[in-house]
């Protein structure tokens, strides 16, 4: 565990854009150091479909991420991870092992609902 940061204001976290998307496509990242998919996520309307690299392969399943609702922040800018112009960064914790867990909805919500 690492040890609590220091106090932030709320206007920090009320920057931030947390978005739930469904994914639509998953596809192996094979130039990136450590394996990734990349994943096509839609976020509905206005935001449409972004893109996002994703180090979570031990996991999941390719087969298994088609359809999965995710938990994203939409409004970092882009950012490049091998041949990928990511623009949204899905959300994940480690387990014990150091493998991805993503955060995800309990029960499926639409497409784009703000996280709060």
């Amino acid at each position: 565990m690492t040890a609590v940061k220091a106090l932030a204001d709320f206007s920090l976290f009320s920057a931030l854009d947390l978005r739930i998307g469904r994914v639509v496509s998953c596809e192996p990242l094979a130039e990136a150091r450590k394996a990734a998919y990349v994943l096509t996520i839609d976020f509905g309307a206005p935001i449409g479909l972004l893109q996002s690299s994703a180090q979570m392969t031990a996991l999941y399943e390719r087969e298994d991420m088609l359809g999965a609702q995710v938990v994203a922040v939409v409004n970092f800018p882009v950012k490049r991870i091998a041949s990928v112009e990511s623009r949204c960064l899905v959300l994940g914790v480690p387990n014990e092992q150091g493998e991805v867990v993503l955060l995800r909805p309990e029960r499926p919500v639409q497409e784009g609902v703000q996280v709060f």
